[in-house]
């Protein structure tokens, strides 16, 4: 079949909900990918850090199909030999306590919501069905309807009323802010460290740290969604090491199964996490084994094969060498690890939109956020001759 019939077939029976760049990828291995014509691109977007990894790689693959061939799902109605061993491998990476283990990012931030709720009630004393979280404009945690209750993205929100109630949203960034809001009825703070769809906008430095002695300061708990900015993307396992900080809940997710399967957790303490009782949160296929064998072997490779450290060194390379592009069409480059925005100006008359096309047709991959804003976030097995055809190619792409 041709691109264009796959594209129509697509049209007819799919729901309209995604706006895809025109290409049929049907091959993946390490940063690159192909299309259905044998054409290559450097894939510059990794499943919006999915595949922190790269496709398909060889020790995942094989770790699933070891674990196909044995068990892949007992519910939690049953234990299996797999979720032991995952539970005590992320803590000990990450040195948390606690883990609840999901399927998406979204369940995740759900499952943060409930958590945060209960504790409140229970722990913090807050009042029954008044308690409020506080998170930041312009954030981006999902698209169910709860989360989209707390959305600034207008596009997110229309006609999807009526709304779940409790959250209240304040500028990201801003420290006097956060404070002011804080209430009796405040139970948490959630924010990603750096704000990923807003355009990898990243907040004042010290600003963590200073959200992390707030909350502490307020018994209020801080959640960070790392779904996008946590292992290795922005050059640390988790973004908050950055700054030296430990959240009360970490969500993780994407890169937790390298693009192979759903696998997203919560990462905690006895204090937030032993609130919930049996029967109170969970999901059919939340820690199954095949998801918990295919998360230990993405997080052993990310380790050992230094892909964290590589981030933070391509990545420093990657902007630098953007940084050297003079063109009248840039705003602004901003980026940490390989987390990277080129921001134009809207003066220029050229969208994000276009020059992702104009990129598409020079063989790399990447997508618009926003009308103006494109983000850059290659595999973190990038090599910097692969980063140099990548600046090239963005350098050649912004002469129209």
């Amino acid at each position: 079949m041709r691109t264009e019939e796959f594209i129509q077939i697509e049209n007819k029976f799919g729901a309209n909900n995604y706006k895809p760049l025109d290409v049929i990828l049907s091959r993946g291995e390490g940063i690159w990918v192909w299309d259905i014509d044998g054409r290559k691109y450097l894939d510059c977007l990794s499943a919006y850090s999915a595949v922190n990894q790269g496709h398909c790689h060889p020790k995942i693959r094989q770790a699933l199909l070891e674990q196909s061939e044995k068990l892949t799902l007992t519910s939690r109605a049953f234990r299996n030999d797999q979720l032991a061993l995952f539970y005590k491998e992320v803590c000990d990476l990450t040195h948390s306590h606690k883990v609840l283990p999901m399927n998406s990012g979204a369940e995740a931030v759900e499952t943060a919501i409930k958590t945060v709720r209960k504790w409140g009630y229970e722990t913090k004393g807050v009042v029954e069905n008044k308690a409020e979280i506080i998170v930041c404009d312009n954030n981006f945690h999902g698209r169910t309807l709860s989360i989209i209750s707390f959305s600034s993205d207008e596009n997110a929100r229309q006609n999807f009323g009526p709304f779940t109630p409790g959250f209240r949203s304040i500028p990201f960034g801003d420290i006097t802010e956060l404070e002011n809001a804080i209430t009796k009825n405040t139970v948490a703070f959630m924010v990603e460290p750096i704000q990923g769809e807003a355009g990898v906008i990243i907040p004042p430095k010290g600003y963590l740290k200073k959200v992390r002695e707030i909350c502490t300061k307020n018994n209020v708990i801080l959640i960070l969604d790392e779904i996008q900015t946590g292992l290795g993307r922005t050059g640390k396992l988790l973004a908050e090491e950055h700054e030296g900080i430990q959240s009360d809940l970490t969500l993780i997710g994407k890169a937790l199964s390298g693009g192979f399967y759903p696998v997203s957790a919560i990462l905690s303490n006895e204090a937030v996490l032993g609130i919930l009782n049996p029967g109170q949160h969970g999901s059919t296929f939340g820690g199954n084994p095949l998801a918990c064998a295919v998360a230990r072997k993405a997080l052993q490779v990310l380790v050992e094969e230094k892909m964290i450290e590589n981030s933070a060194t391509m990545g420093d390379y990657f902007l630098s060498e953007l940084e050297k592009i003079d063109s009248p069409l840039i705003k602004e480059f901003r980026g940490i690890g390989l987390m990277i925005a080129i921001e134009l100006k809207k003066t220029s008359k050229v969208t994000a939109r276009q020059l992702c096309e104009k990129l598409l047709n020079m063989g790399i991959l990447c997508k618009e956020t926003h009308s103006y804003t494109i983000r850059f976030a290659p595999p973190l097995v990038i090599k910097k001759d692969e980063i140099d055809f990548v600046v090239k190619k963005i350098k050649d792409a912004l002469f129209f």
